[in-house]
């Protein structure tokens, strides 16, 4: 509860400041807390996996597209009705999430559909059907292997969009001259 108190603080605070380069790094410790909530969950693949894009590699992009840019937010009158339609989206959303953990198991339940449907074929089979004895392997190069190359082309897609943003080409005027 403590971890999301402080992650819950962490995401008011990013709101409230106009400095950028101070959003980037509470968004730099937002990933390290929320690395450490999945290790708390026993999820360490995805712990290191945040700690790693969200803490590491996002914190470097960000400071890079900071340092090609501003370190200030420009300035505009807000006004109540501005705020309120974004307000009303977060909230909905937010209601809708919530909503959606109503029908699902108990944390732990033996009886969860995801411990009696797939799991236990692919501890029993995936030895002799993919290959490998690591069953994490076997799953993500084999059984999934269509969403883990969907994955890797995303982010693949945003790593030369990036690049794109921060590098960009050497634009050319009429007359040749960059």
């Amino acid at each position: 509860m403590l971890l999301l108190g402080m992650l819950a603080v962490l995401a008011v605070a990013m709101a409230r400041f106009r400095n950028l380069f101070t959003v980037v790094m509470l968004s730099s410790i937002y990933s390290l807390l929320a690395a450490s909530l999945f290790v708390s969950l026993d999820a360490v693949d995805v712990a290191f996996t945040e700690a790693a894009v969200g803490a590491g590699i996002s914190t470097v992009l960000l400071l890079g597209a900071l340092a090609v840019t501003g370190h200030r937010e420009h300035s505009q009158t807000r006004s109540r009705s501005r705020l309120a339609l974004p307000f009303v989206v977060v909230s909905v959303t937010g209601a809708a999430l919530i909503y959606g953990t109503l029908g699902m198991p108990r944390f732990g339940d033996p009886r969860a559909p995801v411990h009696t449907h797939v799991a236990p074929r692919y501890l029993k089979d995936s030895a002799k059907e993919v290959g490998p004895p690591n069953v994490v392997t076997s799953v993500l190069a084999s059984y999934r292997g269509f969403d883990t190359l969907g994955e890797v082309v995303v982010i693949f897609t945003a790593g030369v969009g990036v690049m794109m943003l921060l590098g960009g080409r050497a634009r050319r005027d009429g007359e040749g001259e960059p």
